[in-house]
């Protein structure tokens, strides 16, 4: 899964296009959602929804104002999301191979697209230790903090989702982290602004590549399904939680970008809340 960005992001509204097919200015390129009816054309019509607010606290984040410690406090803040990413697959697989013994018609092919992109996703959460400490912090800058509870809240549901109603919830999460991965133009932006050399960089400039064909594949998926209403609304709602936990937590980011604290990051700001 991505360590989502925002700034210049790809819209989900635009499955086939590049990452970045959002411009500086969040206004979407190309054309908005398909006119062909399926559970991943109407995910993403849902999502649409929340992103102004979305593309608001992301373009106030990337600001050239304070980039540095600000990008350093992201890398910390994604690690604590993209080192849930495996785990929680691993969770989803286990209790969707149980259910296959009971004959659920999304086992097979769940547990085939979880198993693919467990492969995939090891090790990501490495390569932002990695990028943190290229960028003058230190990996204990991310390792040692309490994770703030919006983060908590982000990928925590997904646990409780998992475990007590259908792990295919866990696709609406997927949706918005790789849907939201950084474009492009990020890496070169943020480096402009910060100094910073590449290595420093990698997290956002190797999943503006990978996060697009990851995203089509699940909205392959999502189409293949034989979901039905209630598992349909499911993802949905794992979706839209995400999407409005990310917003959140960028929100808290664009704000400030102090150093890590051992009690966390503090009060939860509500939602709606813009810099």
């Amino acid at each position: 899964m991505s360590a989502p960005a925002g700034h210049g992001t790809r819209t989900p509204g635009t499955p086939s296009a590049a990452p970045g097919a959002l411009a500086a200015s969040g206004s979407p390129v190309g054309p908005d959602v398909p006119t062909v009816a399926g559970a991943s054309a109407r995910l993403r019509t849902k999502l649409l929804l929340l992103e102004p607010e979305f593309r608001g606290a992301t373009h106030h984040m990337w600001r050239s104002e304070g980039l540095l410690p600000r990008y350093r406090a992201y890398l910390c803040a994604m690690h604590a999301v993209i080192r849930a990413s495996v785990p929680l697959m691993e969770l989803a697989l286990d209790r969707t191979r149980a259910r296959a013994a009971t004959g659920d018609p999304l086992a097979g092919p769940l547990a085939a697209y979880l198993e693919e992109h467990i492969r995939e996703e090891e090790g990501h959460d490495a390569w932002l230790l990695e990028d943190l400490r290229a960028a003058g912090g230190s990996p204990e800058d991310a390792l040692g903090p309490l994770p703030s509870p919006l983060i908590a809240s982000l990928a925590g549901s997904q646990y409780y989702w998992i475990e007590h109603h259908h792990p295919v919830a866990l696709l609406g999460y997927i949706a918005v982290l790789e849907g939201y991965a950084p474009a492009p133009g990020l890496t070169g932006r943020i480096a402009r602004h910060t100094g910073l050399p590449a290595a420093a960089l990698r997290t956002v400039r190797e999943h503006a590549a990978l996060d697009t064909e990851h995203l089509d594949e699940l909205y392959a998926l999502l189409d293949r399904l034989p979901l039905g209403r209630d598992r349909e609304a499911a993802v949905a709602v794992s979706a839209l939680h995400s999407l409005d936990a990310l917003t959140r937590l960028f929100v808290r980011l664009g704000r400030s970008a102090p150093a890590p604290s051992p009690r966390g990051a503090g009060p939860v700001p509500p939602m709606g809340v813009t810099p």
